[in-house]
């Protein structure tokens, strides 16, 4: 008999034939998948993955391309909204911005929401320019006047 210590097999084989042919050597207790790939599979062996893609095909997912002019309008409009470049980071956000949104409408690629808040920042930046300039001529005007109010002019 066998011992009991050892795992006994599924299908144990007879230790003397009663015919006289070679008895095979009894197959291990878990077999291993077969190597090489997809091909080498036996027949009721399911792959773990898809076999590779042949040669000439796409094997991935191809990610589409963002606008570069979207980028540059969105980095350009937010150096002149803080004041690196006050007038002009905003100028060249808003005509990148639009030149933008047009090559993404023609050619579809990705970036419209990047050239939107080109746009839009760079709008802001351009009003927040104006009106520190209106404010800042007020200021200029409103000490002039208050200084000709003041005669230094001596009567004695």
């Amino acid at each position: 008999m066998s011992d009991p210590t050892q795992p006994q097999q599924p299908n144990p084989q007879p230790e003397n034939p009663s015919s006289g042919m070679p008895v095979p050597p009894p197959a291990p207790p878990y077999a291993t998948p077969p190597q090489g790939g997809y091909q080498a599979a036996a027949p009721g062996y399911q792959p773990a993955s898809y076999p590779p893609p042949a040669y000439g095909y796409g094997g991935g997912y191809v990610q589409e391309k963002t606008n570069t002019l979207a980028i540059v309008s969105m980095i350009a409009s937010i150096v002149g909204f803080i004041w690196i470049l006050p007038i002009i980071g905003s100028i060249a956000g808003v005509v990148m911005g639009h030149i933008s949104l047009s090559q993404i409408k023609r050619t579809n690629e990705k970036g419209r929401g990047m050239a939107l808040a080109g746009l839009i920042v760079g709008y802001a930046g351009l009003a927040l320019a104006v009106i520190g300039i209106i404010v800042f001529a007020s200021f200029i005007g409103w000490a002039i006047e208050q200084d000709s109010y003041n005669s230094y002019s001596s009567t004695f």
